[in-house]
């Protein structure tokens, strides 16, 4: 019998929907995930499931049938997920993506796309935005979106967009004026929601791009791919904006799920840690083995108290990007840190894929790094909330 669930909570907030997405986790065991991974297969039934269950569909608002979910509470469900011992990451996408649709979406676009996402006859989850030339230097992407009469016609490149082989629709950052010529350089960027479905192979090129973790990412190739005007997302040259708009979503969700896979792995630690027997007692009962851990802990929910802060900056509408990246940070350096003390507990077994820790370890490693890196978010509090001088 598994041991009582260790508290990690720092709000005590949201129980029934915590119990609820821990239920449909229950049909969804290490094992389910450790066969995905192995074979890097997309997890259908999983994602069906959460979509049936309105969990995929959280921050949809009701009247497009989705659940008008708050920031907190969304994160609640992937932090569920990754604390259930599956892989949220085919999830978040979906649910960061849509506040650039519901936020400046026009009517007509929300009327038609909304609905069929919150049924899951469509899904939203790939993001193009990073190129192998730009990285983090957002600004400096070279994919072109050309206005010909009611159409845009897109030749670029994107890297790592995850999970574009298994979505219906993608949001696409191109630029719609060049560089050279624009007086700030976020201006001339432009938002379009693409309809993959109806893209020919001449027009779109997708490599799956094989990772240490299974995380269906890939990079596109865009050769004169027409897109309607009217899948435009906003205003021409301002989808910069549109899409900070909604980063900070993205880091809260990111931050819940790094303590979603830190409270797993303090977990798996602690009742190793009781039942591993070495010299005639349990390997706990050494300070070695124990301080570490308890260090692990106290960080993790450190950490939730960021995360917490961050999601009712943001759901009171208020400004939150200090808040949501540090949330960020200090959850994803949070749950690896719990993740190398998980793998120090355990020893050589942490390295076996029966006891599944190894591939924990590995996924949890990516939150450090993408979607943006912890470093990055050393220099945006060092510049913004600090004063010092721009470093980049």
């Amino acid at each position: 019998m598994a041991p009582p669930q260790l508290e990690i909570d720092t709000s005590g907030k949201f129980p029934e929907l915590r119990r609820g997405v821990r239920q449909l986790c229950d049909h969804f065991p290490g094992t389910y995930w450790q066969r995905l991974d192995a074979e890097r297969g997309y997890p259908v039934e999983f994602v069906t499931a959460m979509t049936e269950s309105g969990f995929l569909a959280a921050l949809i608002p009701e009247e497009y049938g989705g659940g008008g979910a708050s920031i907190a509470e969304a994160s609640v469900i992937l932090e569920e997920v990754n604390r259930s011992g599956g892989n949220a990451g085919v999830c978040h996408a979906q649910m960061y993506i849509m506040g650039a649709l519901v936020r400046h979406g026009s009517a007509e676009q929300k009327e038609r796309w909304l609905p069929p996402l919150a049924e899951g006859r469509l899904r939203l989850q790939a993001f193009g935005v990073t190129e192998p030339n730009a990285g983090s230097d957002t600004t400096r992407i070279q994919t072109r979106a050309e206005r010909d009469g009611d159409e845009y016609v897109i030749s670029g490149q994107k890297i790592w967009t995850s999970r574009a082989q298994h979505s219906d629709l993608m949001l696409l950052l191109a630029r719609t004026t060049p560089l050279e010529k624009v007086k700030k350089r976020t201006a001339g960027l432009s938002l379009f929601l693409v309809d993959l479905r109806n893209a020919s192979g001449q027009e779109l090129t997708i490599r799956p791009l094989e990772t240490m973790i299974n995380h269906h990412t890939t990079e596109v190739f865009f050769e004169g791919l027409r897109v309607p005007a009217e899948n435009r997302i906003g205003e021409e040259g301002k989808g910069f904006r549109y899409i900070l708009d909604g980063m900070n979503a993205e880091r809260i969700l990111i931050a819940a799920e790094s303590i979603g896979d830190g409270g797993w792995f303090v977990e798996r630690a602690v009742d190793y840690a009781n039942q591993r027997i070495v010299f005639d007692r349990p390997i706990g009962q050494n300070q070695g083995v124990q301080f570490p851990i308890a260090q692990a802990y106290a960080n993790l929910r450190a950490a939730d108290l960021m995360r917490w802060q961050a999601a009712r900056l943001f759901d009171g509408k208020r400004p939150c990007g200090a808040e949501a990246n540090m949330a960020k940070m200090l959850a994803a350096d949070a749950a690896w840190e719990a993740a190398n003390v998980c793998l120090q507990t355990h020893g050589g077994f942490g390295f076996a894929r029966e006891h599944d820790v190894e591939r924990k370890f590995r996924e949890a490693k990516l939150y450090q790094i993408a979607p943006v890196s912890n470093n990055l978010v050393l220099s945006y509090l060092a510049q913004h909330v600090l004063g010092l001088p721009r470093s980049y």
